[in-house]
């Protein structure tokens, strides 16, 4: 039934409101999240109309970062200006953030117990299960012919075999994909220029970029806290970078944050993407359980909370900034190619990144051992086959019936996998 809500420029309770509530119930990933703001935004309030709505997706799908949460701040700022999109973004966030606090803490003080401790294998093997189905959507929806197949194998193997940094196979997929389309005519090039307009966005953009590097300035300058200097870094950077959505945004992280830098097991990596999974808001929330978890080992408590304020900020500024600068010339960037085929090939290259993480994945949840295999320039990874696990395996099948036979949601999924596997030690 369509809502009374159709003002033109809503006050700032109804904006409050209406985003209260996509935020509140935004649970289920983007698709969930999408579907859930067009019932909101475009057939119950008409802020929006079905053209827009579509436009504004295609554009934040061109975006680094979370889509779900930058269409809810565009649509808030479409109908309220800055303030209404920072009410929007905010609320889209704020639930979530709130809720992995209190299950981070959770984690940290009973996670050690055997009853936690077996609950999350089951949530390990349902995550794992998940991040392959999230494979398969994305492939279905991003390789279209040999050349996007060719990038996606490429991108696997520049990363898997070679281990590669992620920003650098996506700079490549991105001027590979520009450059197929460069002789394609561009509409930028025949808009008149408007200083006006240009000046602002510029001053935008420079306000936005120093009030994200703000923090890390002072941690780094003031109190020179250099974990958190090198912890807000490595976010920021993530930011930036990563194209193709949360599941994007995992791939980056996981094997950096468990390889690299050493601040989690992989095994807490698969159980913060677990936890992130079961609340509201963006799936890239998970970078907060990382950021805290990452932190308290440095110095407990206090310094978990700073270490997740510090990723909030730095994951999601950028995300107002992307917004607030770019939206004024959504319809223009919509109709260049070459922009367009950048994005296409970014996307195929996030296929075979999402490869990677699914075997990365797999085998660190199968096997308890798993050995880096140097061949020269390439590594291999190695699991020791007498350490596999039998009921994790046991669980995945579970999980894949449940998943892709019985089509069940993620929220459903987890509980039931975390409870299998509670009776699985039971009878084991």
């Amino acid at each position: 039934m369509p809502s009374i809500l159709t003002d033109i420029n809503p006050s700032k309770t109804v904006l409050l409101k209406v985003f209260g509530r996509i935020g509140v119930q935004s649970f289920g990933g983007p698709a969930a999240q999408i579907s859930l703001m067009h019932e909101v935004l475009v057939d119950e309030t008409g802020w929006l109309s079905e053209q827009e709505f579509l436009r504004a997706l295609s554009f934040c799908m061109l975006l680094p970062g979370p889509e779900a949460m930058q269409l809810a701040t565009y649509a808030g700022w479409r109908v309220g200006g800055i303030l209404g999109g920072l009410i929007a973004g905010l609320l889209f966030v704020i639930p979530g953030a709130l809720i992995i606090f209190a299950l981070a803490l959770t984690y940290v003080s009973f996670g050690q117990f055997t009853l936690v401790q077996t609950l999350f294998i089951g949530i390990k093997a349902a995550v794992l299960v998940i991040v392959i189905a999230a494979l398969l959507k994305v492939s279905k929806r991003a390789l279209h012919g040999t050349q996007d197949w060719i990038i996606a194998v490429s991108a696997f193997i520049a990363i898997f075999f070679f281990a590669l940094p992620f920003p650098l196979i996506i700079l490549t997929a991105a001027a590979t994909g520009f450059y197929r389309n460069r002789n394609n005519p561009s509409p930028l090039q025949h808009t008149k220029f408007d200083p006006k307009l240009y000046r602002r966005t510029l001053a935008t953009t420079l306000f936005g970029v120093l009030l994200w590097a703000a923090p890390l300035i002072v941690i780094d300058q003031l109190f020179q806290l250099s974990f958190f200097t090198e912890l807000g870094l490595f976010f920021s950077k993530l930011a930036i970078v990563t194209f193709g959505g949360a599941y994007a945004v995992l791939a980056y992280m996981s094997q950096d944050v468990v390889t690299a830098y050493e601040w989690l097991t992989a095994g807490e990596m698969l159980d913060g993407l677990g936890l992130a999974e079961t609340t509201p808001g963006p799936l890239i929330l998970v970078t907060q359980f990382v950021g805290f978890l990452a932190a308290y080992k440095q110095g407990g408590l206090g310094s978990g909370l700073l270490g997740a304020l510090l990723t909030l900020w730095v994951t999601f500024v950028p995300c107002f900034i992307w917004i607030f600068a770019g939206a004024r010339y959504l319809e223009r960037l919509m109709g260049m190619p070459n922009l367009n085929g950048a994005l296409t090939a970014i996307t195929a290259a996030v296929v075979g990144v999402m490869l990677n993480l699914s075997i990365w994945f797999g085998l660190h949840v199968l096997f308890e051992n798993v050995n880096s295999l140097q061949l020269g320039l390439a590594h291999l990874w190695q699991p020791d086959l007498s350490s596999v696990n039998f009921d994790i395996l046991v669980l995945l099948l579970l999980n894949g019936f449940l998943m892709f036979g019985l089509r069940w949601g993620i929220g459903r999924l987890l509980v039931a996998s975390a409870f299998s596997a509670l009776t699985l030690s039971y009878i084991t």
